[in-house]
């Protein structure tokens, strides 16, 4: 398959494919779609807060080709746990390394493939599970561009009882000035299953790009998936991150997502609790400074009796850094004895320092029990004292506090090698500015 060229106008989020080559009906069928989409608007309650203007897309193209220089240059970046099953790097949409599964996993069933494969010589299990759930938090039309792009990124299949001890490992780069990449991750756990996938999301330091990306999660009965989105693009970059998790019977469901980088960052997370003994913990995990906007949208739909959620969000926010946190929990007719809870907590550094947070509550059954709450407040000045009269420098004493602050999410993964890892990158982020 020829890749799509990239061209947009312009008109914020107007794009045309020029000499875009053989296309499949389901990337024309996204096209014609995202064409006769709206552009978001702040009257959108989906988009209330939402800075619009930072959408604008007309400065953005194609990717640049990787030449051998910056190619050796990214693998070597690509460093992340000491022990995993398996990585793939990809850099502008392209694979530059592949490390093939263990014999004794493929022997077993599982498919590990970049997304172009996948399409090629498993077509039916792809599409039956390729974005099949509609964006319902307001990105419809960059869903829609997403499935008209993406060519590049990972299928995860695990059959039914196979279980992976070991992370997969997937690295996502973008480079090159006003460069726009589309990653695609889609993991398929069959029944009795058991995996944890590491997304990193990666670009240099100064890159002016824009990144749209999209993971698909489905879980069969009892299986047990752990997702890790490790956001870190550039400073200066534009992304778009989409999620749906559907989740069955007994099986539990754990997405992390660690937001570092991004000019604005967009994140939209949806889990589906389709069968009664369905589990889904949603965590996330915020550094901004400068005027970094990381704007989330969460969604918690509980469509069968028996099932519990569990959110916690926690954003620290430095200089005139904003974050929007909008998230639902909705308990549809039926889904009885519903155990949900919505959390959001933000630490502001800074008197210009912005949180706003939307918890919400819809409930349609009876016998539930669901809590939501959001708080926002400063360092306090007793636990500041306390570091300071120990001899601690002030800035020293407020990395303590922050890490603190955040380790609870990250020890929720039940992982020390990954919550050494993504900790690892919190310090490298606060240390590069302080």
């Amino acid at each position: 398959m020829t890749p799509a060229v990239l061209e947009i106008d312009a008109s914020p989020t107007t794009v045309r494919l020029l000499d875009a080559g053989p296309l499949t009906d389901a990337h024309a069928e996204a096209w014609e779609k995202f064409q006769s989409l709206p552009v978001p608007a702040r009257t959108d309650e989906h988009w209330r807060f939402s800075s619009i203007k930072a959408l604008d897309l007309s400065a953005y193209t194609a990717p640049q080709p990787i030449d051998d220089t910056t190619r050796e240059e990214l693998l070597a970046r690509s460093t992340g746990l000491a022990a995993s099953a398996g990585r793939m790097v990809f850099a502008n949409d392209t694979l530059l390394r592949r490390e093939v599964l263990a014999d004794t996993l493929r022997q077993r069933g599982v498919l590990w493939l970049p997304l172009d494969e996948a399409m090629r010589n498993h077509g039916d299990l792809f599409r039956s599970r390729f974005m099949r759930e509609d964006a319902i938090l307001g990105g419809a039309k960059f869903a829609a561009l997403h499935a008209s792009q993406a060519r590049a990124g990972t299928f995860l299949y695990v059959p039914r009882g196979v279980e992976i001890d070991l992370p997969i490992e997937a690295f996502h780069w973008l480079t090159g000035e006003g460069g726009s990449i589309f990653p695609h991750t889609l993991i398929v756990a069959e029944a009795q299953s058991k995996v944890t996938f590491v997304d990193y999301f990666e670009s240099p330091e100064s890159t002016a790009g824009f990144a749209c990306a999209v993971n698909d999660l489905w879980l069969g009965d009892g299986a047990q998936v752990t997702y890790v989105c490790a956001q870190n693009w550039s400073g200066q970059a534009l992304s778009v991150q989409i999620n749906s998790t559907v989740v069955g019977r007994d099986a539990t469901a754990k997405a992390l997502t660690v937001n570092l980088g991004s000019r604005y960052a967009r994140s939209e997370s949806v889990s589906h609790l389709r069968a009664p003994g369905g589990r889904s913990d949603m965590l996330a995990v915020t550094v901004a400074e400068d005027a970094q906007e990381i704007d989330q949208r969460t969604f918690q739909i509980h469509e069968a009796p028996n099932t519990a959620s569990d959110l916690l969000y926690k954003n620290a926010l430095d200089d005139s850094a904003r974050t929007v946190f909008s998230g639902l929990i909705r308990v549809s007719p039926g889904a009885h004895k519903t155990d949900a809870y919505q959390k959001v907590r933000n630490l502001l550094l800074s008197d210009e320092a912005e949180a706003n947070s939307l918890p919400g509550l819809e409930i349609e059954a009876d016998d539930v029990r669901c809590t939501h709450g959001a708080t926002s407040g400063q360092i306090e000045d007793e636990e500041l004292f306390y570091l300071l009269s120990r001899g601690i420098p002030l800035r020293e004493s407020q990395r303590l506090i922050v890490y603190g602050f955040l380790e609870e999410v990250l020890q929720r993964l039940g992982s020390e090698p990954i919550a050494e890892k993504l900790s690892a990158l919190l310090h490298a982020k606060f240390d590069a500015k302080h």
